[in-house]
């Protein structure tokens, strides 16, 4: 039995559980935060509901892409190290890749979320505000499509950053 994998295995586990609630928890509260003090918000809305549940299934989304670059780094640790150091690699890489990945799913959201506001003749979140579950499907079908289409590229620029080790020169 590979003990590195296993305590790996472990802290991913581990990890991904009180990352994810924590990520999630922030997402939620972020966007229950914007929409009381921008757009008015204040009581129980099945609209925003609906919104605020895209966004945070596009985060969820976005930031579940990280497993493959993450286990593409461990792979890569240095195997002589003592487990301890490698999991302290592991959790470093691991919240490096995180943070880009929740950036990139906010920065994903409001991008779409202005664009398509700017784009269409309605006041998309005054109808939201108003109840109008159906502007907020819309919307919310614009954020999860759009993050589904970036995702690989997200994911492409985590793994740029993957420390892969040179490889010797061929010669012929």
């Amino acid at each position: 039995m590979n003990y590195n994998i296993a305590i790996l295995g472990l802290i991913e586990i581990f990890s991904a559980i009180t990352i994810g609630v924590f990520i999630l928890v922030l997402t939620y509260k972020i966007v229950q935060w914007v929409g009381r003090r921008y757009y008015g918000i204040e009581s129980f809305n099945v609209a925003y509901s609906i919104f605020m549940a895209s966004i945070i299934l596009s985060v969820g989304i976005m930031v579940s892409g990280i497993i493959q670059p993450l286990m593409s780094s461990f792979r890569l640790l240095d195997k002589q190290s003592e487990s301890f150091i490698v999991a302290l690699k592991y959790i470093g890489i691991g919240g490096v890749y995180i943070a880009i990945a929740y950036a990139a799913a906010i920065s994903i959201g409001l991008i779409s979320t202005f664009l398509y506001s700017k784009l269409t003749p309605i006041d998309e979140f005054k109808e939201i505000r108003e109840n109008n579950i159906g502007v907020a499907l819309v919307i919310g079908s614009i954020l999860i499509t759009l993050t589904l289409f970036t995702r690989d590229g997200v994911m492409l620029l985590i793994e740029a950053i993957v420390p892969y080790p040179e490889l010797p020169p061929m010669t012929l």
